[in-house]
């Protein structure tokens, strides 16, 4: 399947780099990476947020359809990783949008935010007060940590909703968790039932992540999201606004990265950075063999010359601090070694990581040097987002009958190829394709995305309608 025109033709619009002050603090980074290994697991996390824990209201609104509860809550991360958060996006933000009159039972959904989306209006117009107009069902909609509602003291040099570090996406995602379990819990003291999570894109990804962490049954509705983020970020369009640049040299300049942090990254699935260092060390000759395929690089303006630097990224992450994995690696390929590299290269094949950076002209090493240091520091970012963002780095849901996943087919922001199917990971999901790219998908298919709701909740009600 290809990439969406729409999709590519959008990120080229917008002029926004990603991650400008590079990966952040590496004490943050190891603090995240062990407190990841917490949250992974539900049985360790499932009583980290009280279930008393306080909530508050701080102003209703009343409108002809629905009434609108402005409250918030001190974010629990702040208690279990002290200063991880920014000191404005301690207070948690949310608006609660409930019908006036009740349809059937009394259901919410909360609804977390992609990319770009500040403040609720999108989500209260395009998504809560439609959900009241045709199922009587209420909506929660929290704002994302770094966001204007909880950054009033946002730095000049955070524009938009482009984060400054690498690691801000794993303080504002472990954020997220715990603090749709404080959401959760506050619902269930107040009678509310029956309870789920969606969200759209990156808001899609995090409520997967939530949801993994509640100890009960729960419908959840990711839209337009998948397994991991390291494919979003190395091999989806968003690759090109990556400040690489400034990761290559941040990554030249702190050994730690390479001779501590990594040495922390567990995740080692098939689609793992492991495996790639380990498939190209030991086969480098089978890359030759892109020259014979037929690359979309009319779209993404790729040339040969960086097809084949790109592959090469891939080559070189054989570092001093991994050497103790490739017993393992070597254990998991096996009969996927061919398949693995059919994944690889259509993986890279489909899409263009950090194109610009392949060709750096300021960078004062030498040409080999600097095209070392790219394809370590790819497969150091890939390392990274598997570590914190990958669904089989967590607990599997309760009940993943209850997961309806929405997915567009030429999605150029979420890459699926190469990755785990979610699938795969939640054996009895359900997964729905619709036709078109990201940007398509999210102007015109909302109808779909709500109907995917009720669809989830209809089938909770059918299965435990007696709790």
């Amino acid at each position: 399947m290809g990439v969406s025109r729409l999709d590519v033709l959008y990120r080229r619009l917008l002029l926004t780099k990603l991650f400008i002050q590079g990966w952040g603090k590496p004490e943050d980074l190891k603090r995240l990476f062990a407190f990841r290994k917490i949250i992974g697991n539900r049985e360790r996390c499932k009583d980290l947020v009280q279930k008393d824990y306080p909530v508050f209201i701080d102003k209703v609104e009343d409108h002809t359809d629905c009434k609108i509860h402005n409250g918030h809550f001190i974010s629990p991360l702040e208690h279990f990783v002290p200063g991880i958060l920014p000191a404005e996006s301690i207070k948690a933000r949310f608006q609660f949008i409930v019908p006036k009159k009740w349809k059937r039972h009394r259901p919410v959904c909360i609804h977390l935010a992609g990319t770009g989306d500040h403040f609720f209006w999108r989500r209260r117009t395009l998504m809560a007060r439609p959900m009241i107009k045709e199922s009587g069902m209420a909506s929660l909609l929290l704002e994302n940590p770094y966001y204007i509602l909880r950054n009033v003291k946002k730095p000049k040099d955070q524009l938009r909703s482009s984060l400054k570090n690498v690691s801000d996406l794993f303080v504002m995602g472990g954020a997220l968790i715990l603090e749709s379990a404080a959401l959760l819990h506050w619902l269930e003291r107040e009678g509310f039932w029956p309870l789920g999570m969606t969200g759209i894109s990156m808001g899609g990804h995090m409520a997967s992540l939530a949801v993994t962490n509640w100890p009960k049954p729960i419908p959840l509705i990711p839209c337009l999201s998948w397994t991991t983020a390291s494919s979003v970020f190395t091999t989806g369009v968003l690759s090109r606004a990556v400040n690489w640049r400034e990761l290559e040299k941040q990554y030249c300049a702190h050994p730690v990265y390479e001779e501590e942090i990594i040495n922390m990254l567990e995740y080692c699935g098939t689609d793992s950075f492991r495996m790639g260092q380990e498939f190209v060390k030991n086969a480098p000759g089978s890359f030759d063999r892109l020259s014979d395929l037929d690359l979309t690089h009319d779209l993404l303006d790729l040339h040969s010359p960086e097809r084949d630097h790109q592959m090469g990224l891939r080559s070189s992450c054989s570092q001093p601090g991994t050497g103790g994995h490739a017993s393992d690696s070597a254990l998991l390929m096996g009969r996927r070694e061919r398949d693995g590299l059919d994944q690889m290269l259509s993986a890279v094949s489909s899409s263009g990581p950090h194109l610009d950076m392949l060709h750096a002209k300021n960078i004062t090493c030498g040409a080999g040097q600097r095209h070392s240091l790219q394809r370590e520091s790819l497969c150091f970012m890939k390392g990274v987002m598997d570590e914190c963002t990958h669904i089989a780095n967590f607990s599997v849901p309760v009940d993943p009958s209850l997961i309806i996943i929405v997915q567009a087919k030429e999605d150029a922001y979420i890459p699926r190829t190469g990755v785990r199917s979610l699938q795969e990971i939640w054996p009895g999901c359900e997964v729905r394709y619709l036709n078109g790219g990201h940007v398509s998908a999210y102007l015109f298919k909302q109808g779909l995305f709500r109907q995917a709701i009720y669809d989830a909740y209809d089938r909770f009600l059918q299965k435990y309608s007696s709790l």
